[in-house]
């Protein structure tokens, strides 16, 4: 039986395959921190708003990279306020998060540490040029508002610690 006309999949004898061999991408890891910070009164926490690619708005925990010479609670407690306008003073800590993604041409293995904290001082604001909007948002809320299913995890932990039940959405 003849072969079926048309594309078959292979390269033709004679033609050179088209496709350029991918280099392996190099894996770096990442360090982070950040958390979740409460309003004084306990009912309202602060959460951060970034469009992704396809333009839509997904809400998160405020958190970035550990810089050279600072421990995960300093860094915690400086991106939340750069990110959201809200000083905060650490309560506790609440769990590591690990991920990765690739990244241009790198594969980022990513690991982020949060911690529960208090709000005492500042203005929410969306200055930061890495985040879209800025809320405080009811503890209630918060399962059905978090774009991430660990960062919802987390969340429920905090409520576990604090004593206080969460209504589910």
């Amino acid at each position: 039986m003849p072969p079926p006309s048309g594309r078959s999949g292979g390269t033709k004898p004679g033609r050179r395959n088209r496709r350029t061999p991918k280099r392996p991408l190099r894996t770096v890891d990442e360090v982070s921190a950040g958390g979740l910070v409460l309003d004084p009164g306990r009912a309202h926490a602060a959460l951060i708003g970034r469009l992704d690619r396809r333009g839509r708005l997904l809400w998160s925990l405020p958190k970035g990279h550990i810089e050279a010479g600072e421990t995960a609670e300093q860094a915690a407690v400086r991106e939340v306020a750069e990110e959201t306008g809200i000083r905060g003073r650490i309560l506790m800590p609440l769990g590591t998060i690990d991920y990765w993604f690739v990244a241009e041409d790198r594969r980022v293995h990513k690991t982020v540490h949060h911690f529960l904290l208090e709000a005492v001082g500042g203005e929410l604001s969306d200055e930061d040029v890495e985040v879209t909007e800025v809320a405080w948002v009811p503890l209630g809320e918060l399962d059905a508002r978090l774009a991430y299913v660990d960062e919802r995890r987390l969340v429920r932990r905090a409520a576990e610690l604090l004593g206080e039940g969460q209504e589910s959405a």
